[in-house]
């Protein structure tokens, strides 16, 4: 069991901005990954383009140069790895953490399932970000192969049938994309219209092929059952059955309830599962527990990026250096 001031869950950008004030504070830290560096975005489909500009997704005034006016995921994912690899930062990448208790009054025991990686510390940031776990559509099919809840890349899907469920981002992109390449595209909403968060600049795009009848889309709709060569969709009028070859399912994602409440993070269960934290320090109801990221905000993903949660971790490494002297 090795032991460490510090031990900060997720190597994603809130997680390395961990690292780096700690880092500047002296203070002994350790940045445990599950997978590769800055995870969640290296599974973000492969042409996306962010909604931020390139500043606001700097780290510690560590520039972010791009030939764009917005930057691109691979862009990103250099970007982050110059800044790890700048700051030198101490990441075990690839250790996913098993449990977390608290260990006494005055640390916790982390455990990880890579045999000889497990700590004692002090304190425990968790900063794991929300992208592993998508919401389902519990419908019968919605295990066969042909359903997806990640997009990765369009060219996968030319010339097929495809539905794409969703209304937000991540669903228009899809949709678009996968167009593109020749797929018949059939997009399914509950809602009555496109997101309002969806991109300025790609709202008219997605309008337009709708409008035109290029990509048919089902408002106020959804899929009721999924088979091996077709979806049923239950529409204001009635419901449908239309040929079908994949469905892209981006109902977005949540964070990681379960090891949360296993790690003794108290949530608000009548809002949004909404963690219970300081929101001067970000200390959580168990001293020397803190939270940065998009968990802070239990199923309300889409009001915590990466430009508004930097200062986070100021927060967080100016409470535990005070605690520490």
């Amino acid at each position: 069991m090795k032991e460490v001031s510090l031990v900060i869950m997720g190597a994603g950008p809130i997680g390395l901005a961990c690292g780096i004030e700690a880092q500047k504070r002296g203070i002994d830290y350790v940045i445990l990954e599950k997978g590769c560096l800055v995870n969640s975005l290296y599974h973000y489909p492969k042409n996306m383009t962010f909604f931020s500009t390139a500043q606001r997704l700097e780290l510690d005034g560590i520039p972010f140069i791009t030939n764009n006016a917005k930057p691109t995921r691979s862009e990103a994912l250099e970007y982050y790895r110059r800044v790890a690899q700048d700051r030198n930062l101490n990441i075990r990448l690839f250790t996913p953490v098993e449990s977390l208790f608290p260990y006494t009054d005055s640390g916790f025991q982390v455990k990880t399932f890579v045999p000889g990686d497990d700590y004692f510390c002090r304190f425990v940031i968790i900063a794991t970000g929300f992208y592993d776990f998508p919401y389902m559509l519990d419908v019968p099919g919605e295990d066969l192969e042909k359903v997806s809840h990640y997009y990765d890349d369009p060219h996968y899907y030319a010339f097929q049938k495809v539905v794409v469920v969703g209304a937000m981002n991540s669903a228009v992109d899809a949709a678009l994309e996968t167009w593109r390449k020749g797929a018949e595209v059939t997009m399914v909403i509950r809602g009555d219209s496109i997101g309002e968060r969806v991109k300025y600049w790609v709202r008219p795009d997605i309008e337009n092929r709708i409008a035109e009848g290029s990509i048919k889309v089902y408002f106020n709709s959804e899929i009721t059952k999924i088979e091996r060569k077709s979806v049923t969709i239950k529409t204001p009028e009635g419901e449908v059955e239309i040929p079908n070859d994949f469905v892209l399912s981006m109902t977005g994602y949540m964070p990681d309830f379960n090891f949360l409440e296993n790690s003794f993070v108290l949530m608000d269960k009548e809002n949004n599962m909404k963690p219970y934290y300081n929101p001067q320090t970000h200390e959580s109801t168990l001293s020397g527990l803190y939270l940065a990221g998009v968990v802070c905000g239990g199923l309300d993903t889409h009001k915590l990026f990466i430009e508004n949660s930097r200062e986070h971790a100021i927060k967080i490494l100016q409470d535990i250096q005070q605690k520490l002297n």
